[in-house]
């Protein structure tokens, strides 16, 4: 086997080569802070001018903005570049699934761990939760979610990124709608009690403790939300009059280029013309995601493998996201 082999399947030989691994992948890093990875992710982000004027058009309309395109287009990154050169802050970020609903995005209640807790301290009657001395505790229990967090006025409008909006309930589009076009939510278990408690200090879904009037959020500025679609499903009209749509298309030979050595340095761009070939060549019979690219364009870069380990190595790299293997 080749020298660039650090595990030979052999158990029973130990070794302390672990050590001679290079340094990882930009997109890899370890012990890296959420605001280090979102400036890391902007940065690498290759923006086109029909992105920028969608984008810009999203902010000067306030209304969302859905991107769609194939796995590994950048739909995500998009989000990241826009949050930080406008200085938005961190990216709100909301990934959904079939089970996820309206609610999960606006806020979250632990009613059982303050029963539970209300009962230890007390000794009490979980009734007691509502006692006027108690009210003020319900804060400690309610957390606002991505989109609650959104909505909740600041002096910048944040950006909140809704993940795989395609793989959501049927119902959660049209859910949504009221809540955009109003900018505004209600938490009940607040209203409940505002004629008694009408200021409560609850936590948001990014660390910040915040005051909720009379259980009601309005936002001052309309936040900036992108929606992410792989294009899985179709979508209610009313809930596409009233997005913005952004279709991401493949990038081509100059842009996956640019975003080769965005991530790996100029001294990776020899590798990256030969390999980017070879990528270009198969994505126009197969699906192929420009991650799958980049980590051909490290693996090649760092590990020296033999020429029959190379071809063997990109063969595997490249292999379709579609088909048996998916």
């Amino acid at each position: 086997m080749s020298d660039w082999h650090l595990f030979h399947g052999k158990p029973t030989e130990p070794h302390d080569r672990i050590h001679d691994l290079p340094d990882p992948p930009s997109w890899r890093p370890s012990g890296e802070l959420k605001a280090d990875r979102q400036k890391r992710r902007a940065a690498a982000f290759q923006a086109t001018a029909e992105q920028v004027e969608m984008v810009n058009a999203a902010l000067y309309l306030r209304r969302p903005l859905l991107v769609t395109g194939n796995p590994g287009t950048g739909k995500t990154s998009l989000a990241y570049a826009v949050a930080e050169e406008l200085k938005l802050g961190e990216v709100l970020y909301w990934p959904i699934t079939t089970r996820t609903t309206l609610k999960d995005g606006l806020y979250s209640y632990d009613a059982i761990g303050r029963l539970q807790d209300t009962k230890l301290n007390d000794g009490d009657s979980p009734a007691n939760a509502d006692r006027p001395s108690n009210l003020g505790q319900i804060g400690r229990y309610i957390t606002l979610g991505p989109l609650g967090t959104a909505l909740f006025p600041s002096d910048r409008p944040r950006l909140l990124l809704i993940d795989e909006i395609d793989k959501s309930d049927l119902d959660l589009p049209n859910d949504l709608l009221h809540v955009f076009e109003e900018g505004s939510f209600q938490i009940p278990e607040l209203q409940r009690i505002s004629s008694n408690q009408p200021d409560v200090e609850v936590q948001t879904v990014d660390g910040q403790t915040v005051n909720i009037d009379r259980g009601e959020v309005r936002c001052a500025a309309f936040p900036i939300v992108i929606l992410t679609s792989n294009g899985e499903r179709n979508f209610p009209a009313a809930f596409l009059r009233r997005c913005l749509r952004l279709e991401i298309r493949e990038p081509n030979r100059t842009t996956l280029r640019r975003i080769a050595i965005a991530h790996l340095g100029q001294e990776s761009a020899a590798v990256a013309d030969e390999l980017i070939e070879v990528f270009l060549n198969k994505r126009d019979r197969e699906q192929l995601a420009t991650d799958q690219l980049l980590n051909a364009i490290y693996l090649v870069m760092n590990s020296n493998p033999s020429e029959v380990d190379r071809d063997r190595l990109i063969k595997q790299l490249l292999q379709p996201l579609s088909g048996p293997g998916q």
